[in-house]
């Protein structure tokens, strides 16, 4: 009995230690990831989701309820969403962007074409055929922590 109140305590530490590093600073050379801006969201990425491209459909045309990453419907008429359905759509594009990170985040990657580096697939075809278009720019700003001049290109 008392072997195992040993293994049982040496395991709550393990975990208490495991637990306390998770949120440590990054080492030394190594940043810490930016955080996502909502302001920029709300003013700089979200037209992005209504806005038309030719021969493409507008981002919302599917996001709103045929694919799995949803946006809040907009309110009809409206051309904008509310401060509840903005955040909502802020939480929703969190799950497909890693902060500080362009590469690795699929809402930059899925609709760029591949040879300007995205991945093989996005059912609404490839909005962006280069890294150098203004919306990808907006992305890549907001997803980089870069706001201050992401908004500075319109």
């Amino acid at each position: 009995m008392k072997r195992h109140a040993i293994h049982a305590t040496i395991g709550s530490l393990v975990l208490a230690a495991l637990a306390s590093t998770s949120g440590a600073r990054p080492a030394a050379g190594q940043s810490a990831a930016p955080s996502l801006d909502f302001e920029f969201f709300k003013t700089r990425v979200q037209p992005i989701f209504v806005a038309k491209r030719p021969g493409h459909a507008r981002c919302i045309s599917c996001h709103i309820d045929g694919t799995p990453l949803r946006l809040e419907p907009l309110p009809r008429g409206s051309t904008t969403w509310s401060e509840e359905a903005s955040r909502k759509n802020f939480e929703t594009m969190r799950r497909v962007v890693m902060p500080g990170n362009a590469t690795k985040s699929r809402l930059l990657v899925h609709p760029l074409a591949e040879q300007a580096g995205g991945d093989f697939y996005h059912n609404g075809g490839k909005h962006w055929n280069s890294q150098s278009d203004p919306e990808w720019q907006i992305l890549k700003a907001w997803v980089l922590g870069d706001t201050k001049r992401g908004s500075e290109q319109r």
